[in-house]
């Protein structure tokens, strides 16, 4: 069975693809970390973020969401300068603002995920591409979200970058259909 080929012979990127992407979840706290890095990504390649990744999980105490919701000015400013993480500033700026509108989010939904999920019924969608060409870069579902996200103060969530997170969080599977872990092969 074939895999998918994005992943390369980069072994974090096989082991995001193995063992994350795709793959549902349901945790307010990984969920925001994945937010955050798909994010970050904006303008870069996912190899970039992934490499940065554990200097994100130091920085922000594991995507801890009301630690993040409370930095100040002066902190994010420390974050950037001390950590291994992508220098953007505005990029940092947003980890702090979706911070508070995932906190808004959680009050009245009980927490992101369930406002997430409820988007897809609480099913992934899962497609059954055979190339990778055929994959969307974002999909009307996406530019909804996108817009609702934006709409509660939400930054760096563009619908290509909103197609990325739910790919991320399992709420799309586009693993290939030959690829051995898309959800029917699993």
């Amino acid at each position: 069975m074939s895999s998918c080929s994005w992943p390369g012979r980069n072994l974090t990127m096989q082991q995001y693809h193995d063992n994350e992407w795709c793959v549902p979840s349901h945790d307010d706290a990984y969920i925001f970390e994945m937010l955050t890095l798909e994010g970050a990504q904006s303008g870069l390649s996912w190899s970039i973020v992934l490499a940065k990744r554990e200097g994100y999980q130091k920085a922000f105490q594991h995507f801890n969401i009301e630690y993040c919701s409370k930095l100040t000015d002066e902190e994010l400013e420390t974050i950037k300068e001390q950590y291994n993480i992508i220098k953007n500033r505005t990029k940092i700026n947003a980890v702090r603002s979706n911070a508070l509108a995932v906190i808004n989010i959680q009050k009245e939904f009980g927490s992101f995920s369930t406002f997430l999920w409820n988007y897809v019924d609480d099913h992934p969608v899962i497609n059954s591409w055979v190339s990778e060409g055929q994959m969307p870069a974002q999909t009307p579902l996406s530019e909804q979200i996108s817009k609702d996200l934006k709409k509660r103060g939400f930054k760096f969530v563009g619908p290509v970058i909103i197609y990325s997170f739910m790919q991320a969080i399992g709420m799309v599977d586009d693993h290939l259909r030959t690829c051995p872990y898309h959800s029917t092969n699993r």
